[in-house]
């Protein structure tokens, strides 16, 4: 997508360009603009500048707020003064900038560059999402199968399992031990020092870890876990409400037995 006020850099685009770049123009109203993005999604937003005002510099921001939230890349071409006004007003956009001399060609190659990095990065985001919900969802299924296992275990043994839920909400202990009390014997513990203090003399069967409390996070709490004998090989399920695939991959990078996003559903 193109706009702005140098109309024969606009038509070099399309004259010259159309090989590499479908290339389509708006006026540089926001409004049009915003309606442009809603339904073309362009792959780049070039903004070429000759002369522009202050005040028509400074509607800029707005429309880089809307291009920026769908991550597409901004380039500006202009003279220097143009370029080197934008990027005052405008310090918050971080845009490929093209200033004179420059040449056409050198303009192409690098935006047809620009694309196919950006290209190759999705493509790479996408295999790594793919691979944390496949790890997600094979956490979730431990969790499933760990449960059926206490079941079984219990039934051959005569007794009823164990389980010590570890999270510093009071509603989420009493909403899971209400869930798994008729079923199980269900301790809970609002802090893992409160945890560890407990298995000091008890034991369970699994522990439901909150992965984030306050001083000793549930990361932190499964590695003091695993650094003692008597308690190195109670599985751990995480509880947690984080959803960011970063740190979904911090959570599964701990290896624990499974993971349940909250809010539970009971």
């Amino acid at each position: 997508m193109i706009t702005g006020n140098n109309k024969m850099v606009i038509n070099e685009f399309f004259n010259n360009m159309d090989f590499s770049f479908e290339c389509i123009s708006t006026s540089n109203r926001y409004d049009d603009i915003v309606n442009h993005l809603k339904y073309i999604n362009p792959d780049v937003f070039v903004y070429c500048l000759m002369g522009e005002t202050p005040d028509e510099m400074k509607k800029f921001i707005n429309e880089e707020r809307e291009i920026s939230k769908k991550q597409i890349p901004i380039v500006i071409i202009g003279e220097s003064k143009d370029c080197t006004q934008l990027l005052k007003i405008a310090p918050v956009i971080n845009p490929t900038v093209f200033q004179k001399p420059y040449s056409f060609q050198n303009i192409e190659e690098k935006i047809v560059e620009m694309l196919d990095n950006k290209k190759r990065t999705i493509n790479k985001t996408l295999v790594k999402d793919k691979d944390v919900i496949s790890k997600a969802e094979d956490a979730v299924k431990s969790v499933e199968k760990l449960l059926a296992n206490l079941e079984a275990k219990e039934k051959l043994e005569g007794r009823r399992k164990h389980v010590l839920v570890v999270d510093d909400d009071s509603s989420v202990l009493k909403l899971v031990k209400g869930y798994l009390s008729s079923k199980y014997d269900v301790a809970t513990a609002k802090s893992g020092k409160v945890a560890m203090k407990f298995l000091e003399t008890k034991t369970t069967d699994m522990i439901l870890l909150d992965y984030e409390m306050p001083d000793d996070n549930g990361a932190t709490v499964l590695r003091k876990l695993r650094a003692i004998d008597k308690t190195k090989n109670i599985p751990v399920v995480f509880l947690t409400g984080v959803r960011e695939k970063e740190k979904i991959q911090e959570v599964l990078s701990l290896n624990p037995r499974g993971y349940l996003l909250k809010p539970i559903d009971m």
